[in-house]
């Protein structure tokens, strides 16, 4: 196939993203508006509560307007099918770019002009980072901008977007360099095993990522500062010093000129860890619902899940290792030759090997989800313990249903569920109101 193909596809990928930018709604997202399409209460409501929790629990939902709850599920349930349409597209990216060889004429080109082999891998990774980026970028620009916009839950302009999209793509494409080339040492110096060493690569790089992005990366992006307001960072760190968390402050970061979304989070590691919330949750949340969701946070941290997760990544890559391993196999001794591949320690195989682990990740989508809905569980029941806040916390799991479907299948769930569902978090909510707290 003529590599013309290639800059055709890419300028028309370009032209057509330009044209999803421009066509996308112009509202941003309002967040007096989304809170109006949840019922506001007061005081008396919530102490009149049923103390049975399956009633409470329904209480709480009949709050969310059936309007809001369809816009919700539809574009939660749209999610489902962008996960496919990621795959398929990663896939057809990849095919482009073996059937034009482009990564193998790229690799020739830098061996003349740099010597180490390890040096001519990264340059091409960087290469293939970057085309791959604008081959995919009208699906980029529709799940990221058109389609946020259309459900009201962006503020970026397209500028902004667009900013951010290039900083992110310069960040990944350095980080997918530098793996890459240790990659393919890997490949080249342990024959039959890479695949444990090339897993053992990906795990200790995404500890190096999780220590550097909250210091160096996330800056980037968002404005960090501590809290200082005392009603807030009072409770909440009495809470966390009398859970023994050793972290000595709390701060925030302006998320709301990204979104209207809710969230904290507890990042870092080896002592870099610390608590941080973005100011759409102190902007639009009570003290009780802002202890209520620290508390979880600091589940995380408590219950060591950072380092959890990471060993479960572990397990996960080293599967997904072998797999691509028996697949790349395979699929060289069909089509190297066709494709411009010499073997499995050639670069201009990469795009090969990377549409063979998404097909692994995509299929095992529900095993990662499980075991990430399972420590968000675990951190839920912390929560609750540690700030004793479940009308705080049943109110915060609200405002999630604003784009989260509230009350899924139990195999929706399953596979497509990273967190549980709102309506199962409010019922734990108001079972640890009816068994623990006083009538």
């Amino acid at each position: 196939m003529s590599k013309k193909i290639l800059w055709i596809v890419i300028a028309l990928a370009v032209l057509f993203s330009i044209v999803i930018a421009a066509m996308a709604p112009t509202s941003q997202g309002d967040a007096s508006r989304a809170t109006a399409q949840i019922a506001v209460v007061d005081d008396a409501w919530r102490a009149a509560l049923p103390r049975d929790p399956v009633a409470a629990t329904e209480a709480y939902m009949s709050r969310i307007s059936p309007a809001a709850k369809a816009r919700s599920d539809a574009y939660f349930e749209g999610g489902y099918w962008l996960q496919l349409l990621d795959l398929i597209v990663g896939l057809a990216a990849a095919l482009l770019l073996l059937r034009t060889r482009a990564l193998a004429s790229t690799r020739d080109w830098i061996a003349k002009k740099v010597r180490p082999m390890w040096l001519i891998d990264t340059f091409t990774a960087m290469v293939y980072s970057v085309l791959v980026s604008l081959i995919t970028f009208p699906v980029a620009a529709y799940e990221g901008y058109y389609r946020e916009h259309l459900y009201g839950l962006s503020n970026l302009s397209a500028i902004d977007w667009f900013v951010e999209n290039i900083m992110m793509l310069s960040i990944s494409t350095v980080a997918m360099g530098i793996a890459v080339g240790l990659l393919y040492i890997a490949l080249r110096r342990t024959s039959r095993n890479w695949w444990i060493w090339g897993a053992g690569i990906g795990v200790v790089l995404i500890g190096v990522m999780m220590l550097l992005a909250p210091t160096y990366i996330d800056p980037l992006f968002n404005t960090y500062k501590p809290i200082t307001e005392e009603r807030i960072k009072t409770p909440v760190m009495a809470m966390m010093r009398a859970n023994g968390v050793p972290i000595d402050n709390l701060y925030q970061f302006d998320a709301s000129k990204q979104s209207n979304r809710v969230s904290a989070n507890v990042s870092g590691i080896f002592g870099s860890a610390a608590v941080r919330m973005n100011d759409n949750l102190l902007n639009r949340s009570t003290v009780s619902e802002i202890k209520a969701v620290l508390g979880h946070e600091l589940g995380h941290y408590t219950m060591n899940h950072i380092y959890k997760a990471w060993m479960e990544v572990a397990i996960v890559l080293v599967i997904g290792f072998a797999f691509v391993k028996w697949s790349l196999d395979w699929s060289i001794a069909k089509w190297g030759v066709e494709f411009g591949i010499k073997d499995h320690a050639d670069i201009a195989g990469f795009p090969l090997f990377v549409a063979l682990f998404s097909v692994f990740m995509f299929i095992a989508t529900p095993i990662n989800n499980t075991l990430i809905r399972t420590q968000e569980t675990e951190a839920d029941m912390f929560g609750l313990n540690a700030s004793a806040e479940p009308l705080g916390f049943a109110e915060a799991m609200l405002k999630l249903t604003e784009y989260r479907k509230s009350d899924p299948g139990h195999v929706e769930e399953f596979i497509f569920f990273d967190h549980p569902s709102p309506k199962k978090r409010i019922y734990a909510a108001m079972r640890w109101r009816a068994e623990q707290l006083k009538p």
